[in-house]
């Protein structure tokens, strides 16, 4: 997931659902190059943040990226670019992995690969980064394979919540398979792919499903029996937060690694070759000179992003992604925390939050408990 950031309405992307958002009231952010729903009116951010933890909720996230990579060895191509191994999961399973910049080894984007076969990987990068992640693999490909950017022509709908299942069980889609694998579908004669994924630590759905059919399955998720409240990306992001998953541009970056970012469980360190593997196996054998830690507040101080974490009189790091914990009814934060500074879990630290020094704890993400493992 990348962050947000300003520009012209005009020059902005909009999903398929765009009508139903300004029908049900949402307010617009831009996110990534779009114009997507920030959060709803009768809802809010703390409405749909609990919709997801005790109910279900549904996100359009149509603006994440899709790509494809076909031909004859395409999982071994991509399996030397990018960093997870695509070798411990078979066809019919999906894996979280990165696109690291071969020289630096920061991060180019988080990445969801779809494994259909030895010829077959769907690729949902990030919406900012999709049109670069499609640069580097069309670069590097050899001439027999295919790279396909395919951002328009898919929507992503996102069903999460301890009663998603439920849900989609009523309309007569799979909800028995193992969490990070996938199905193909057919709901009202719409073809799509359903895969237990998601971005909340809550049992949960992603359904990819073409862009021209994103209203039909939209419209039918509403009316089944089973109540479900659309949430937009603030939501996403608070419930994100609390369970400590990385957001790309803030938690990973060109400038944050994955040794940095704790994201080296996501890094096929045994491959023979993956962009960055070289200097990301320097880093982790020397040690990172920060690493990525959890902040929870124990007054009322609320962190965000760039605020400057001090020990003492020195500044030791700086908050990445900062919130309040709907659920925790408090100030939580992502921060890189120097290495030097020996700080460990357990340990308080000083936030500045707005020229007022916040008193916080280091702590091991999630906050929360997540219902998924």
């Amino acid at each position: 997931m990348t962050d947000m950031g300003s520009k012209d309405s005009a020059d902005l992307l909009t999903s398929p659902l765009h009508d139903r958002h300004t029908a049900l009231g949402a307010k617009f952010a831009a996110f990534g190059g779009w114009d997507m729903p920030l959060e709803y009116a009768g809802g809010g951010v703390l409405k749909e943040h609990a919709a997801v933890r005790e109910g279900v909720g549904v996100f359009d996230v149509s603006h994440l990226g899709k790509a494809r990579i076909t031909g004859p060895g395409a999982a071994d191509f991509v399996n030397a670019c990018l960093t997870n191994d695509l070798g411990r999961i078979k066809p019919g399973k999906a894996q979280y992995t990165l696109c690291c910049d071969d020289a630096t080894g920061g991060v180019v984007d988080d990445i969801i690969a779809y494994l259909y076969g030895d010829d077959h990987v769907f690729l949902i990068p990030n919406a900012a980064n999709t049109t670069e992640v499609v640069r580097r693999l069309t670069a590097a490909a050899p001439a027999e394979l295919t790279v396909t950017n395919e951002h328009a022509d898919f929507a992503v709908l996102a069903v999460q919540g301890p009663r998603s299942a439920e849900l989609l069980a009523e309309l007569g889609l799979p909800t028995d398979h193992e969490y990070m694998s996938f199905a193909t579908a057919e709901l009202d004669g719409v073809t799509l792919t359903v895969c237990r994924t998601g971005y909340t630590g809550e049992h949960g759905y992603e359904l990819v499903v073409p862009s021209a059919d994103a209203t039909r399955v939209w419209d039918a998720l509403f009316g089944a029996s089973v109540p479900a409240r659309a949430c937009g990306l603030a939501s996403r992001d608070t419930l994100r937060t609390e369970m400590g998953y990385p957001l790309h541009g803030q938690d990973l970056s060109l400038d944050i690694t994955p040794v940095q970012a704790r994201a080296g469980w996501a890094v096929g360190w045994n491959k023979p070759a993956f962009w960055g593997r070289d200097v990301l196996t320097a880093e982790k054998a020397a040690g990172p000179r920060r690493t990525l830690w959890g902040l929870v507040a124990t007054d009322r101080g609320i962190p965000r992003a760039h605020m400057s974490v001090l020990s003492g009189d020195r500044t030791v790091g700086e908050i990445t992604s900062g919130t309040f914990s709907p659920t925790r009814k408090i100030g939580i934060a992502l921060a890189l925390l120097d290495t030097a500074a020996g700080l460990t879990e357990g340990d308080t630290v000083e936030v500045d939050v707005r020229g007022r020094r916040s008193s916080m704890t280091v702590t091991k993400p999630p906050f929360v408990q997540p219902s998924v493992k």
